[in-house]
């Protein structure tokens, strides 16, 4: 089973990303895992923080020759702030008697602060505020490229755009090509927030000027869709096997996500079955059963059918706020303001890219438990196998 794990903190050493369960030969460059972290780090209404590191990836295991070997692919991606911060996190034990510098007391309303410390038993939450950061999800990204990479050898695509930011919605559906193309294109002076209706995007960004402006922040929504994908990944026949699931966990996980949707589930939910439910055609030529439309977004009991999957997640405005909120002391226990740390304002577009990562590293799990073998060449003969069951249904 394809298998990833994380470690690290927003300002330690480092973020460490290990990916176990990749057949050997799967081709991997650094080239391609960086510019997809290059991606998280773009957008529109980013904070001091995106201009300090330039993230890159050093491959310590798992890769040779440029492709993998079968073993656990090992990640480091260095923080650049770490020498700030290395008085400030110490691997050492203090000296008796010495107090913690910067001590984190002043919790955040939204943020894993105050929830971390009662768990704990902490009286600092620096250290449930460096984990619990979405500096993390940089080794996730690493993770997914690693996991798009195993996809792309069989013709799956992966990638997000933004159709929500506060208030302004783009309200038209976007073809796949259109998808990719807005992913995918320079990102311009001052960032951009990967909408792929221009005159969207501009409301958009008005609203990030007045989050700032009024030092609040904003969220939104962003689309995941991958293209390619064949009938048949995850069951009906498991509760935690069923792939919307999976999908659904994956995505919620991300930090400030507080809901996601699959194909046009809210919609739907409002709506008559007759006009929910996608019509089913034949394609003689084409050998293949063929849809009206996807308002499933590629999943149907908990099975890939064979349509683009469509995965949106709905990230709540992130907690750091430049007009703190009340807060509690956690040693004093009188009232005080939250604490601020630079931030950014609004993280729709980057959530997007960290979107597509947690995505591509379920349908690269879905994919090894059905067509997978130990190399890359063995996986393709299943596959081919695979196929010509389809095409011959």
């Amino acid at each position: 089973m394809l298998r990833f794990t994380t470690a690290g903190e927003s300002h330690g050493q480092g973020l460490v990303a290990l990916v176990q369960g990749l057949p050997a030969g799967v081709p991997v460059t650094v080239e391609f895992i960086d510019n997809e972290l290059r991606r998280r780090q773009q957008g529109y209404g980013r904070g001091g923080r995106m201009s300090m590191e330039r993230d890159g990836v050093e491959i310590l295991a798992g890769v040779r020759r440029g492709e993998t070997t079968g073993a656990p692919v090992a990640m480091l991606i260095r923080n650049r702030d770490w020498e700030n911060w290395k008085d400030v996190l110490p691997v050492e034990a203090r000296p008796a008697g010495g107090e913690a510098a910067r001590a984190l007391t002043r919790p955040r309303p939204g943020h894993a602060d105050l929830a971390g410390c009662l768990k704990y038993n902490l009286h600092d939450a620096r250290y449930i505020v460096e984990r619990a950061s979405a500096r993390e999800t940089a080794a996730r990204v690493a993770a997914g490229a690693v996991a798009k990479l195993l996809l792309r050898a069989f013709e799956i695509e992966i990638f997000s755009h933004v159709i929500a930011v506060g208030g302004v919605t783009l309200r038209r559906p976007v073809a796949f090509d259109q998808v990719r193309k807005t992913a995918m294109r320079p990102e311009p002076d001052g960032g951009s927030l990967r909408c792929a209706d221009a005159q969207t995007e501009a409301a958009m960004r008005a609203e990030v000027d007045k989050a700032l402006g009024a030092g609040d922040t904003v969220g939104g929504i962003f689309e995941v869709v991958a293209h390619g994908v064949p009938p048949g990944l995850g069951t009906h026949a498991n509760w935690d096997e069923r792939l919307d699931g999976l999908l659904a966990r994956a995505v919620m996980s991300i930090q400030a996500v507080k809901a996601v949707e699959i194909g046009a589930g809210v919609e739907n939910a409002g709506s008559f079955g007759s006009a929910v439910q996608d019509a089913i055609g034949y394609d003689a030529g084409q050998a293949r059963f063929t849809r009206a439309s996807n308002r499933a977004g590629g999943i149907e009991g908990g099975i890939s059918n064979g349509e683009d999957i469509v995965v949106r997640g709905y990230l709540k405005p992130i907690s750091t706020l430049r007009r703190p909120l009340a807060s509690a002391d956690l040693v004093t226990k009188e009232p005080v303001e939250a604490a601020y740390e630079r931030s950014d304002v609004c993280v729709v577009p980057a959530g997007g890219v960290i979107g597509e990562a947690m995505v591509a590293l379920v349908l690269a799990r879905c994919w090894l438990e059905k067509f997978g073998g130990d190399s890359l060449g063995e996986t393709q003969r299943n596959h081919r196998g695979y196929l010509e069951q389809l095409r011959s249904f």
